[in-house]
């Protein structure tokens, strides 16, 4: 457990290095956005681009894995929802609230953190799950966001909006590149390979010193607006759903697809609920507030999610590996 938590100690220090930064102001709140741009749109898509391409084509087109993360993400979805939905957190707040409860930190935090515990092979099934997260996951919780009807502009406007998303996306393109180069054996000229090198090895350290910023930029911002006080049934259950029953489901639901003959090997099964086991995805706050649901709220999760996962995903990687 020592060895894990040594290895596992700097990127959750990272993160905690960021929020300090930010919240004792010797990081400017106005500098953040530059900060999640670099890493979302230079540094992270050469990073996948660099896993992608050296990845074997048929760990990045595992169907097995696609297939088990898949309903298991439908499957937190739809609980999650079912648990929140009361007179207060309407479709809106539910479903971002599902999102942020199924959709883990793996593109900032995870791939990193995983080649670091597990070898550059590890690589292969988390990639698979962004893609799973990114593309249906978040698509799927938009959609379901505007069933009580909360964007006056209706559900045509919030699937145009999350497509043009998914289209802007630099990260999906970057894991596409990076699959077709790895069928055709790409290798790209060494001075753009090196530049790529350079970025890839920026987007850890920046993208979870970002995630504290944005973390804490999101309880400043809360606090200046006087939000009024969240109660702590609004948003613990999620963040416990996130790190306890969201692993616990991948396991179950893996291992039953093994026995029932699905193409999954244990490694995979190994990344895929350790992926689960990591705290929420960050960038779940910014989609929140762009659709109006309760972004106070979901910072907490996202909050409460980080700091609990250092002692419970340490957990989760002892207890598997």
């Amino acid at each position: 457990m020592l060895q894990i938590l040594l290895i596992t100690f700097p990127f959750f220090a990272l993160v905690l290095c960021g929020y300090i930064a930010a919240k004792r102001r010797m990081l400017p709140l106005e500098a953040i956005p530059g900060m999640n741009s670099f890493v979302l749109f230079f540094a992270l898509p050469c990073m996948l681009y660099r896993f992608g391409s050296t990845t074997p084509l048929a760990q990045l087109l595992d169907g097995g894995v696609f297939l088990t993360y898949l309903f298991c993400a439908l499957v937190m979805v739809a609980l999650t929802v079912a648990v929140s939905l009361n007179s207060r957190i309407r479709w809106n707040d539910a479903s971002f609230g599902a999102l942020v409860a199924t959709f883990p930190n793996t593109g900032f935090m995870g791939v990193p953190l995983l080649v670091a515990l597990l070898g550059a092979q590890a690589a292969g099934p988390a990639i698979v799950t962004i893609v799973v997260d990114m593309v249906i996951t978040t698509s799927l919780c938009i959609a379901l966001s505007r069933l009580d009807g909360a964007d006056e502009h209706g559900f045509s406007h919030a699937a145009k909006k999350a497509l043009q998303g998914m289209v802007f996306n630099p990260m999906p393109w970057s894991i596409l590149l990076g699959a077709v180069a790895s069928a055709v054996s790409l290798t790209l000229p060494k001075p753009v390979m090196q530049t790529v090198g350079l970025l890839a090895d920026a987007a850890s350290p920046v993208a979870l010193f970002t995630i504290g910023a944005v973390l804490a930029r999101s309880q400043m911002l809360a606090a200046a607006h006087k939000h009024p006080p969240i109660a702590l049934s609004d948003y613990l259950p999620v963040a416990a759903i996130k790190l306890l029953l969201h692993p616990v489901l991948v396991l179950l639901v893996g291992i039953t697809a093994i026995a029932w003959g699905v193409p999954l090997s244990k490694f995979a099964l190994t990344v895929m609920v350790l992926v689960a086991a990591l705290p929420s995805a960050s960038n779940v706050s910014l989609l929140a507030e762009r659709f109006g649901a309760d972004n106070g709220r979901i910072a907490r999760i996202i909050l409460v999610s980080t700091a609990a996962a250092f002692l419970t995903f340490s957990g989760t990687v002892s207890l598997l590996t």
